[in-house]
């Protein structure tokens, strides 16, 4: 039996670049995606970070869950149900198979899984944003993902490439 797997038209040609993805600086440039699938990753997590009217032409578009972080009872069902009307609105080349949001208050802790599958060949895949405080800045959960950040003086810097 053959096995037959799409390619998308975008992910023909290696030598360009399709989107930007996010975090959005890496070392001080925009780091690009390269295919279709990591663009569709990036617009999940675009419009999961974004707030909203945070885009003037688009005053509807993103969920806004940072503002939720602060929230006494966050209802996970309809920041759910958010997720996949935003999703439906802005992100129309996926279907969305799972959605699951956590909020943890006491640590301030929002985790989100998204199960999608992508219509133009099938595929499925999943992304998990985790959003919360890091302890440096008064998160209490001791197994934070975002370090301390760490302060280099100027005078260190000069004396390590003399």
């Amino acid at each position: 039996m053959l096995n037959i797997t799409k390619i998308h038209p975008d992910d023909l040609n290696k030598n360009v670049t399709i989107g930007v993805a996010f975090p959005l600086m890496e070392g001080g440039i925009f780091k690009p995606t390269m295919t279709f699938k990591e663009q569709v990753k990036s617009n999940i997590i675009h419009v999961i970070m974004t707030q909203k009217g945070e885009l003037v032409h688009k005053p509807d578009f993103g969920v806004g869950v940072k503002h939720l972080l602060f929230e006494q009872n966050v209802d996970t069902q309809v920041l759910e149900m958010e997720i996949k009307n935003q999703f439906d609105l802005y992100i129309p080349e996926i279907e969305l198979n799972t959605v699951t949001a956590e909020f943890m208050e006491a640590e301030y802790l929002i985790y989100i899984k998204i199960g999608y599958t992508i219509k133009f060949n099938g595929e499925q895949d999943a992304v998990q944003v985790n959003i919360g405080i890091p302890q440096w800045l008064g998160g209490s959960s001791n197994n934070r993902i975002a370090p301390r950040p760490k302060i280099i003086r100027r005078s260190a810097i000069e004396n390590a490439s003399s």
